[in-house]
């Protein structure tokens, strides 16, 4: 086969997520939860701590987490057993509830920071005045889920949404009230 000059050979198209894990990432069993949340304290990352406690029981998406204010969560000096935040894709407000080991982890985390009721609850390690980014809480999963001998690919922050509707499901058979 002879080529001409104004021909120019094409490389074959290759999808971007060829060989990637594709649709609905599933949530956390309860003893990789425990796993994880262990592996943290026992390394006295009381960010990390915090972060992951209120992604479980807030089943907010992970733009919405990264964006709570200390206020949003606390009281003066009291963290909330219960919060209301708008989501910022649909606007609606929703309403969550902070179990007693989230409250203590995340009072640990302000405290420990300093932070005030303005400040983001968890600010960016570089510019103090914005949040984290979802890119570096995505990275932050990934590192929990590698601890504990999970593909890291297989989970997503979206997984940790799903995993208190998932447990609540299991044990009742219905989310209609959780949700």
């Amino acid at each position: 086969m002879t080529m001409h000059s104004s021909e120019v050979p094409t490389k074959p198209f290759v999808p971007w997520n060829k060989g990637k894990v594709t649709g609905q990432k599933p949530p956390l069993k309860p003893r990789e939860v425990w796993a994880i949340r262990v592996r943290v304290q026992v390394a006295n990352r009381v960010r990390d701590l915090a972060l992951f406690n209120l992604a479980i029981d807030s089943k907010l998406r992970g733009c919405d987490l990264v964006h709570l204010r200390v206020e949003d969560v606390m009281q003066g000096d009291q963290v909330r057993t219960r919060a209301l935040v708008s989501q910022r894709k649909t606007g609606a407000p929703v309403q969550f509830e902070i179990t007693g080991q989230a409250r203590l982890a995340i009072a640990a985390w302000v405290q420990g920071k300093s932070l005030r009721g303005t400040d983001w609850l968890f600010p960016s390690r570089v510019d103090k005045s914005k949040p984290m980014t979802t890119r570096q809480y995505g990275r932050l999963l990934d590192e929990w889920i590698a601890e504990i001998g999970l593909a890291p690919s297989a989970y997503g922050t979206h997984s940790l949404r799903r995993t208190k509707a998932a447990l609540i499901y299991r044990k009742t058979g219905s989310v209609r009230n959780f949700v």
